[in-house]
């Protein structure tokens, strides 16, 4: 009812400025590494690329130098990353000098830096990720209700997963996911094209955009497939592989020559060396550590192989439904099945990686409303662990009291719009009429864990045993998520795509 008083145009301004208010809230917290020398954390490691990026040659970004030691926070992440460093160090640069000065500033903490690095992150929320969110709320909402299109922008935007990890924990996966988001709500409008370049800049920003790879590739062979004839269908495909390669081919054209210069950079953005996964992380391989002990039981070269084969068993479903009957929301279905396999099955997989099935569940809030409402806090839950070490327990605390107390409540009834069609179907009518038991048994588990750690100390056997249980108890959610994400794929009856 409020926000149908305020009027579409005041309730969309309102929930963006919310959502900067508290990431401005949120930074105002510590973040991954702060005063641990000597390597610091994931503050340090964007700040030092700011550092090689603003005072090397570009030739030079990935390789190991004596000005940069690869063994201290390396580039990692594909080129468009660096370029992004590089922009942001510029700016940096002018302001605050001393922060990114090569060699000298390694672990450099200043309450001016900081404010410059957090601000940075929100200028990528603003120039990319949420003008990403209003174009999927467009695209994908234009005709559905003003409270609709408000909770669609409200999940998208304050999920507290992602605000969390960026602003707190310190990262800027808002622009691969914002280019992501964007070239969803591209290809569902039909400029295919258009389109797969996004993703080509998503996939060039952060590597983990490679989860919603088989969506993209199923969704849009499938609308080629479409063609009336064979020699529209392969020229469909064609053009679409002839715009990826050049897209690529743009970004990297400064590491191609020579070619070894390319491999050593994608050398650097294969995790291998890192181990089946580190710390802890709500997937399948973790989950099961503490009873099937994988790494003792196979080769490293053995478990990529494994991880490899589960992961693309538990894609294929997906990419079929989507290569037989493409559809507009069904791409964001699929992206978020895709993501779940990756996030659940495959190798190196980090906390964060959750925010990939996150974000195409929360752009369809409004067609799988308890989805969206009971997930975000499951993903906060399950990273809490890594939080915790970055000193963001009371950010964490609030933020999720603040997300419990707009959607959780609301969305524990059974949804009255379930039985109206949409998206949903029947599958999200049933997760809405589940959702008050699944809810309440969620919080009491949860709840409990965190009590339990607060109160008593884990035995001398166990350390880690409170860890491991938000790990277990995280992956049987995002378990569950995945499978109901799945049936509702191909049991709900899809719009046909333009």
């Amino acid at each position: 009812m409020l926000v149908r008083a305020l009027g579409a145009p005041v309730a969309t301004i309102l929930i963006i400025a919310v959502s900067l208010l508290i990431r401005f809230g949120i930074g105002l917290h510590p973040y991954s590494g702060a005063g641990l020398p000597p390597r610091f954390g994931d503050y340090e490691a964007q700040r030092h690329w700011m550092e090689v990026t603003v005072h090397l040659p570009i030739q030079d970004w990935y390789t190991n130098t004596t000005d940069n030691n690869l063994d201290y926070w390396g580039l990692d992440y594909p080129p468009i990353s660096a370029y992004q460093s590089w922009l942001y160090g510029k700016a940096i640069q002018r302001l605050e000098p001393e922060a990114i000065a090569l060699h000298t500033s390694r672990g450099y903490e200043t309450p001016s830096s900081k404010t410059l690095m957090r601000w940075s992150v929100v200028a990528s929320d603003i120039l990319v990720f949420i003008p990403a969110v209003l174009a999927c709320r467009h695209v994908f909402f234009k005709d559905a209700t003003v409270e609709q299109r408000a909770w669609m922008l409200f999940a998208a935007l304050l999920q507290p997963a992602a605000v969390l990890i960026d602003h707190g924990h310190f990262q800027y996966n808002s622009i691969s996911l914002g280019f992501a988001a964007g070239a969803a709500a591209v290809v569902a409008s039909g400029k295919e094209v258009l389109g797969s370049i996004l993703y080509c800049l998503s996939l060039n920003h952060k590597q983990m955009s490679m989860y919603y790879a088989p969506a993209f590739f199923a969704h849009l062979l499938g609308r080629c497939l479409r063609r009336p004839t064979l020699l529209t269908q392969v020229g469909a495909v064609a053009r679409l592989g002839f715009v990826v390669c050049a897209t690529f081919a743009c970004i990297w054209a400064p590491f191609l020559v020579p070619p070894s210069r390319a491999i050593e950079v994608l050398s650097r953005l294969a995790p291998l060396r890192r181990g089946l996964f580190e710390d802890y992380v709500g997937n399948f391989w973790c989950a099961t550590s503490p009873l099937i002990k994988w790494k003792q039981l196979f080769s490293q070269q053995e478990l990529v192989q494994l991880c490899m084969g589960a992961t693309l068993l538990t894609v294929l479903p997906a990419m079929a439904q989507q290569i037989r009957s493409p559809s507009r929301k069904g791409l964001l279905l699929c992206m978020a099945s895709s993501a779940f396999s990756f996030f659940l099955f495959s190798y190196q997989v980090h906390e964060k990686s959750i925010l990939l099935p996150l974000l195409p569940v929360t752009l369809l809030a409004p067609d799988v409303p308890a989805l969206a409402a009971w997930l975000p806090a499951v993903a906060a839950f399950s990273m809490y662990p890594l939080l915790k070490k970055d000193g963001l327990s009371l950010a964490y605390g609030a933020l999720l009291l603040f997300w419990a107390a707009f959607t959780l409540p609301s969305q524990a009834a059974p949804n009255r719009t379930a039985a109206s069609g949409g998206a949903q179907g029947r599958g999200g009518s049933m997760l809405s009429y589940g959702l008050p038991l699944i809810f309440r048994t969620s919080v009491g588990l949860a709840l409990g864990i965190h009590a339990a750690a607060a109160v008593l100390d884990p035995p001398k056997r166990l350390p880690f045993i409170y860890d491991a249980l938000m790990t277990a108890l995280s992956f049987l959610h995002f378990a569950a998520a995945a499978v109901y994400v799945q049936l509702l794929l191909w049991s709900q009856d899809h719009e046909k795509s333009n």
